[in-house]
């Protein structure tokens, strides 16, 4: 089995991609890159099992039926925007809202924070790959940040070049985890590059999915899933990955 993580930015220069290779005993990081533009990615992702990318998959139902009456000049009046609980809406998405109220983080808002320039160039990668499918197609959305607190280990402060002991220590705690994951040459770019060590973790997210042992939306949740995407949240302990 291959999976593939993909740590994606808004441009090429912050994207990361990890490939990993899994056998019975353990599993392999065989690539690990930071500049990947989509043509790498593309090829990257040729022949591997399972995706995940580290960008939200689509946008509120409710943001996307607002700005097209908006733009059709047809948006009723009476909305009480001023208040910020009914703006809610339009930033968050379902699978946004659970991964909050489980307690495994704050994913940003796809129609209010700048993360929206990275999922603009997901729906164009999603195109590209001919994923349809944005919850259980051949690429799931992955949120390092869910993963690690489920998995017991740090989940902020080790991003930037300022944090780079704190990222070194991670991956410390990773290994002793996980000692069937083997980084062979690529371990010093995982304690250097916060993206790289992302897309690790999106790789590792990619085989829980494959698996079968992420979350997946609730029966009354999975239209709206379909439209908006899905977090995929291990819902397993980091050995079981290796004995899938």
């Amino acid at each position: 089995m291959r999976t593939v993580g993909v740590d994606l930015s808004a441009s090429p220069d912050k994207t990361a991609i990890a490939v990993l290779e899994w056998f019975d005993d353990r599993a392999e990081v065989v690539e690990l890159g930071v500049g990947c533009d989509d043509a790498a990615i593309r090829h990257l992702v040729d022949g591997a099992t399972r995706v995940g990318i580290d960008s939200p998959f689509g946008w509120p139902d409710d943001f996307v039926e607002f700005v097209v009456a908006h733009h059709r000049g047809g948006l009723p009046g009476g909305r009480g925007l001023d208040e910020i609980s009914r703006r809610r809406p339009l930033a968050l998405r379902r699978t946004d809202l659970w991964v909050a109220e489980s307690g495994l983080g704050r994913p940003l808002s796809v129609s209010a924070d700048q993360i929206a320039h990275v999922a603009f160039r997901c729906a164009g990668l999603l195109a590209d790959l001919g994923v349809e499918n944005r919850v259980d197609g051949w690429a799931v959305e992955a949120y390092p940040a869910g993963a690690l607190k489920r998995w017991g280990l740090t989940s902020r402060g080790y991003k930037r070049s300022a944090n780079r002991s704190v990222l070194a220590e991670l991956v410390d705690a990773l290994c002793s985890a996980a000692p069937w994951l083997v980084l062979g040459r690529h371990d010093g770019l995982m304690r250097t590059d916060d993206d790289a060590f992302d897309a690790v973790i999106t790789a590792l997210i990619a085989r829980a999915a494959e698996l079968g042992l992420t979350t997946r939306p609730s029966a009354d949740d999975l239209a709206v899933a379909l439209r908006e995407g899905w977090i995929h949240v291990p819902e397993c302990a980091l050995d079981s990955l290796a004995c899938g």
